[in-house]
């Protein structure tokens, strides 16, 4: 029995959503982050030593990610972010909630659908669907790719006014220890390398995906009944 339409539909989006999640996760390292900071010159920006650096960006990682703190790190008993950066923080920390919490459910759906897959045809409809699913995830990542690349700051600001209020991301980089630690050019490239990542990965698994279900589909099914003799 063929997966049911809606059924493909689920597996496509949360073979979308695992794969975009799988890609972004290596980005929200403190190793990733720190390399790139220097790559962009926060130190110059921030005035910060190395470890000063290193403390404050695992910090604020650890609350972005874990929820270990209230984003109230302190540099010499001063703290890093005034309360506005703080809230815009929180706000963030909601926005990456809820997505890995929708990765996780798509995780499990993937999980939850393959499992009870039962049949060649249904094997290959489940498989065709990841295929399906990462296809997608790698065109929507090359139009977003190009908007990206051709007009950041209007795709960072579109994003920004989508998932935020109005005038809650706006700082100033002058005086706003946000944005000195996480400059344009760091989001610029971090969008940019994700872009890239996630891209290779759907397409790789769009290929693998797209074999399997060329397997099953190839795969005789035994009928059941007694053969006559």
């Amino acid at each position: 029995m063929a997966t049911p339409r809606l059924g493909a539909w689920l597996l496509a989006a949360s073979t979308a959503l695992v794969l975009l999640g799988a890609s972004i996760a290596p980005f929200l390292t403190p190793a990733y982050v720190r390399l790139e900071q220097d790559r962009v010159g926060v130190r110059d920006l921030t005035g910060f030593g190395p470890e000063q650096l290193d403390a404050v960006t695992g910090a604020l990682l650890a609350d972005l990610v874990l929820w270990r703190g209230d984003f109230d790190v302190a540099v010499d008993g001063t703290p890093v972010l005034n309360e506005r950066e703080r809230a815009h923080m929180r706000d963030v920390r909601g926005v990456f909630t809820g997505f890995w919490l929708l990765v996780v459910v798509g995780l499990v759906a993937l999980i939850v659908g393959f499992a009870r897959t039962r049949g060649t045809q249904a094997r290959f409809a489940s498989w065709r669907a990841v295929s399906g699913g990462a296809r997608a995830l790698a065109f929507a990542l090359a139009i977003g790719g190009a908007l990206a690349v051709l007009a950041f700051e209007a795709a960072f600001e579109v994003f920004h006014r989508l998932f935020f209020s109005s005038g809650s991301y706006v700082f100033d980089p002058r005086t706003d220890r946000l944005v000195q630690l996480f400059p344009q050019q760091f989001w610029s490239e971090t969008a940019i390398a994700v872009g890239a990542v996630a891209l290779g990965v759907a397409i790789l698994t769009a290929w693998q995906a797209g074999r399997q279900a060329a397997g099953w589909r190839t795969k005789p099914v035994f009928s059941t009944s007694k053969a006559r003799t």
